[in-house]
C-alpha cells in the first residue's frame, strides 16, 4: 500500500507571490522544493550562466590549468579517458572539443564495457602509453584507480583526473581514511578539502568546468563554450543528477541551446527520434535521448555515441543516429525479458523476503544490469542488485531507494568484491561466482531498512480542486521547469473524485481516458497512462462487476477515488481542452 504525504511547509506565500511577479500557489511549490528566502527563490526562477560558481574554486583546479597550459605549448599529445555511459561520452565530447580549440594535440579513448570493464585499467594506459601519449585526462572516472594511475605514473605519464563519483575510503572504527590517487591533479568536488559549493555535479560538468578555466587562462572568451552547455545539461539529466542549484541552471540553460543545436549529431538524433524541437525537455533527454546514447555503450561501444556527437556531416550524423535508436529498441526487447526473468525469480523463491533484493542471472547482458535493477527497484519500493556472468567472474549494477546508501552499504560487503565503485543511488561491483550467495546474504543481514522505508511514498504538494486546473496554472507551472530528479513535477491531490464514465484506448490498450468530478461539483477530462489492467481491477475490487461494466459504458457508475494528479493542455486537431493526467489513485 502507497503512502501517501502532504506537504505543509510554511512561508508567507502572499509576500513571496508579489514579490516575484507569481501566485502563492506557485510561491508554496517552490518551498515544497526547499527553497528557501527570496535570494534562494530568485536563484532559483532567474538563474543564469552568470550565478554560475567559479571553477577555480575547485581543488586542483589550478594544478590542472597549468599542467594542461604547458602541454599545449610544449604541443604534448594528450589522451582524454572517458566511460561508455551518457555522462561519460558527453564529457569526453566536451574535453576533445574544448582542449583543440585550445590548441592541444587531443585524442580520446573509451572503455569497452566487455572487455576493459568501467573506468581506467591497465590496458587503457599500455595503449596510451604505446601511442606515444604524455598526459592522460580521465573524465567521469579515475578517482577510484589509485594502482592504473601509479602504474602510469611509473611509466612517466602525466595524469589528471576529472571526476565526480564518491572517493573511495578505509574505514577504521568511526572513522574514515580516504583513498586519492596520486595523479598530477586530482579535480573532484567530492573530495576533502575541496571548497565547491557544490558538490552534485555530473562528469561532465567537472570537465566542462576544467575546459572554462583553461580557456580563460588563455585569454580566451569563455561565452565560445557556451554551446557545450547542451552536452551538460544531456549528460546531468541522463545521469540521473539532483536538477538543484547550480545543476539547475546549467540544464535549464543547456535545453534552451539544445532545441536550437547546430551540432549534426544531436540535431539527427532529435529528428530521427521524432522530438519536436521546441517542446523539447527533460523528459526528452531521460527517456528517448539519453537511452540512444547509451545503447552503443551497452550493446556495441560507446565510441558510436562519442562519433555521432564529433559528426560534422549530416549524412553521416543521420546513419549514427539511425544505428543509435536500432540498437536501443534491440535494448528495449532484451531487457524487458531480463526483467520478466528475475520477478519470476523473485517470486517464486526466498529472495521475495529479502529487503535487499540481490538477483543473479547469469545469462543477463551485463550491460543491461543497471537498468533491471532499476526496475526492480521501482516494482518492489527496495534496493537492488543485479549480477550476471561476465569475462572475468560476475558483474553487479545497483539501484537504491532514498532510506539506502547503496555505496557505503557495498563498502561494508568489500572484502567479498573485487572492484566497486558509485554513490548513494547508484553503484557498480564485480565479485568471484563462489561469493554471490554470500553477498546477498550479508547485504540483507547489513541492512537496516524498516517496512516503512519500502513503502512507496507518493508526495503530494496540495490539495487543489478541479477548477483551478486552467491555461492560467498550466502556464505558470513552466517556472518550475525542468523537472527530473531532485525537483519533481508537481503532484496535485483530490479526494472523493467521482468517476462519471471511461473508456480504454490505444493499441496497447495502455490509455484510460475518462470524465471526473470533484467533491466540489467542478468536472474535467482525465486521463491515466499504465496498467489499465491493473485500475479496472482495483475498481471492481471495491465497488463490484456491475458498476465497472457502467464506468466503461461511459456511464455514470458512482465510483469514487481520491487520485494524484497533474494538470495539461491537451491540443488535439487544433482544438485546446483542459485535462488531469492521473498519476496515483487509491
Amino acid at each position: 500500500m502507497e503512502q501517501w504525504i502532504l506537504l505543509r511547509k510554511g512561508a508567507d506565500f502572499e509576500e513571496l507571490g508579489r514579490k516575484f511577479g507569481i501566485s502563492p500557489r506557485l510561491a508554496c511549490l517552490i518551498r515544497n522544493r526547499d527553497v528557501i528566502g527570496p535570494e534562494a527563490v530568485d536563484r532559483y526562477l532567474n538563474g543564469t550562466i552568470t550565478d554560475l560558481y567559479d571553477g577555480m574554486l575547485m581543488k586542483d583546479m589550478d594544478k590542472a590549468v597549468e599542467i594542461l597550459r604547458e602541454k599545449i605549448e610544449e604541443n604534448r599529445k594528450i589522451r582524454i579517458i572517458g566511460d561508455y555511459d551518457i555522462d561519460g561520452v558527453n564529457a569526453t565530447y566536451i574535453l576533445l572539443k574544448g582542449l583543440r580549440k585550445s590548441g592541444a594535440c587531443a585524442d580520446s579513448d573509451i572503455p569497452d564495457r566487455i572487455k576493459d570493464g568501467y573506468g581506467l585499467n591497465i590496458e587503457l594506459i599500455e595503449r596510451a602509453y604505446r601511442d606515444g601519449i604524455d598526459t592522460i585526462v580521465t573524465c567521469d572516472n579515475g578517482i577510484a584507480a589509485s594502482e592504473e594511475i601509479a602504474y602510469g605514473k611509473r611509466l612517466g605519464m602525466t595524469v589528471i583526473v576529472t571526476d565526480h563519483h564518491e572517493v573511495p575510503y578505509e574505514s577504521e572504527g568511526e572513522e574514515k581514511n580516504y583513498i586519492l590517487p596520486a595523479a598530477d591533479a586530482v579535480i573532484d568536488p567530492k573530495q576533502p578539502g575541496c571548497s565547491y559549493p557544490f558538490k552534485g555535479l555530473c562528469g561532465a560538468a567537472v570537465a566542462y568546468k576544467l575546459i572554462e578555466a583553461l580557456y580563460e587562462a588563455m585569454g580566451n572568451e569563455a561565452d565560445d563554450l557556451d554551446d557545450l552547455l547542451e552536452n551538460v545539461a544531456v549528460a546531468t539529466v541522463g545521469d540521473v543528477m539532483e536538477l538543484v542549484d547550480e545543476n539547475r541552471i546549467l540544464v535549464r540553460e543547456g535545453l534552451e541551446r539544445l532545441r536550437r543545436t547546430v551540432n549534426p549529431g544531436l540535431g539527427a538524433l532529435i529528428e530521427c527520434t521524432g522530438i519536436d524541437r521546441e517542446k523539447l525537455n527533460s523528459y526528452h533527454i531521460g527517456f528517448v535521448l539519453g537511452p540512444c546514447l547509451n545503447a552503443g555503450g551497452r550493446l556495441d561501444t560507446a565510441k558510436r555515441a562519442l562519433d555521432l556527437l564529433c559528426a560534422e556531416r549530416k549524412k553521416e550524423a543521420d546513419i549514427l543516429a539511425g544505428d543509435l535508436k536500432a540498437l536501443n529498441d534491440s535494448r528495449k526487447e532484451m531487457t524487458a525479458a531480463a526483467v520478466e526473468q528475475a520477478v519470476q525469480m523473485i517470486e517464486t523463491t526466498s529472495l521475495r523476503k529479502d529487503r535487499v533484493l540481490a538477483v543473479y542471472l547469469p545469462d543477463c547482458h551485463e550491460s543491461l544490469a543497471g537498468i533491471v535493477a532499476g526496475r526492480l527497484r521501482e516494482r518492489y519500493c527496495r534496493p537492488a542488485y543485479v549480477m550476471t556472468d561476465a569475462e572475468d567472474g560476475v558483474k553487479g549494477s545497483g539501484r537504491s531507494i532514498e532510506a539506502y546508501h547503496m555505496y557505503e552499504e557495498l563498502a561494508g560487503c568489500r572484502e567479498l568484491l573485487t572492484k566497486y565503485g558509485g554513490h548513494m543511488m547508484a553503484a557498480g561491483f564485480s565479485l568471484e561466482k563462489e561469493n554471490v550467495e554470500q553477498f546477498r546474504r550479508r547485504l540483507n543481514e547489513n541492512c537496516t531498512l524498516k517496512e516503512s522505508d519500502m513503502r512507496e511514498k507518493v508526495v503530494i504538494d496540495m490539495e487543489m480542486p478541479f477548477s483551478c486546473v486552467t491555461e492560467d496554472i498550466v502556464r505558470e507551472l513552466k517556472y518550475l521547469e525542468p523537472f527530473g530528479n531532485g525537483n519533481k513535477k508537481p503532484v496535485f491531490a483530490a479526494r472523493k473524485v467521482e468517476l462519471l464514465g471511461g473508456q480504454i484506448l490505444g493499441k496497447n490498450r495502455n490509455v484510460l481516458k475518462m470524465r471526473v468530478k470533484d467533491a466540489a461539483g467542478n468536472e474535467t477530462e482525465a486521463v491515466y497512462f499504465g496498467d489499465t489492467g491493473r485500475f479496472c481491477s482495483y475498481l471492481e475490487e471495491q465497488y463490484g462487476k456491475e458498476a465497472l461494466k457502467q464506468f466503461l459504458g461511459r456511464q455514470r457508475s458512482k465510483m469514487t477515488l481520491s487520485v494524484t494528479y497533474y494538470p495539461e493542455v491537451n491540443e488535439y486537431m487544433g482544438s485546446r481542452t483542459m485535462q488531469i493526467v492521473i498519476t496515483h489513485y487509491q
